[in-house]
């Protein structure tokens, strides 16, 4: 084998290397985001007497979201 063929083997083999790793983490991002089918857990009912209202939810929401776009 020439030079040059054994530089295009060495880039092909690396090439699919970062392909393989691109969908590993394809994939690892796609389980973190599917639904597990796990019940939710309301929190409105751990603590009697407090009341949550929608717009406590909604403060929650812009606080925890406040850096990302969704």
């Amino acid at each position: 084998m020439g030079h040059a063929t054994l530089n295009n083997l060495k880039v092909l083999h690396k090439l699919e290397t970062i392909e393989k790793e691109v969908m590993d983490l394809k994939l690892s991002i796609l389980k973190k985001f599917t639904p597990t089918g796990k019940k939710t857990t309301s929190f409105r009912g751990i603590l009697k007497g407090v009341v949550i209202t929608d717009a406590d939810i909604s403060d929650v929401k812009k606080s925890l979201y406040s850096k990302t776009r969704i």
